[in-house]
């Protein structure tokens, strides 16, 4: 038998509580404390855990997009091809900052069913218009 289990991103930053309150905004969710971690928040929803958010004092924004094209990891928000407008509005006004799309490995030519961001502690993150299926 195998033993429940689940994941999570997790984001290091020095300021937890503020980008905590960022993704919280921006993915309409609720924020708490770990159990037994005082360094580590957790986001949650309707579908249970969406995202840690943890303290780390020396934390460096990461570099994106980076010269040799690599993102590393980033998270995908996925919204409905007619709120993708909506929503860069949302994520622009709670404090991302959108990244030149001209600048990464797409070249010049820049996709409309996706955009490109870093938070408030320089995270890459994507809106993506991804038309959702209303069965589950």
């Amino acid at each position: 038998m195998t033993v429940p289990k689940t994941g999570v991103l997790v984001l290091d930053c020095s300021e937890p509580e503020a980008l905590a309150r960022f993704y919280a905004a921006l993915l309409d969710a609720e924020v708490g404390p770990a159990d037994g971690d005082s360094d580590l928040l957790l986001l949650t929803g309707g579908a249970g855990v969406l995202l840690g958010i943890r303290r780390d004092l020396g934390h460096a924004p990461p570099s994106w997009p980076r010269p040799e094209d690599s993102l590393q990891a980033h998270l995908r928000i996925l919204v409905e091809p007619d709120l993708l407008d909506e929503a860069e509005r949302e994520a622009v006004g709670l404090g991302a900052r959108p990244v030149d799309a001209t600048q990464d490995s797409m070249g010049p030519e820049q996709r409309t069913d996706q955009r490109r961001y870093t938070d408030p502690a320089g995270h890459s993150f994507v809106l993506a218009a991804v038309r959702q299926s209303s069965g589950a």
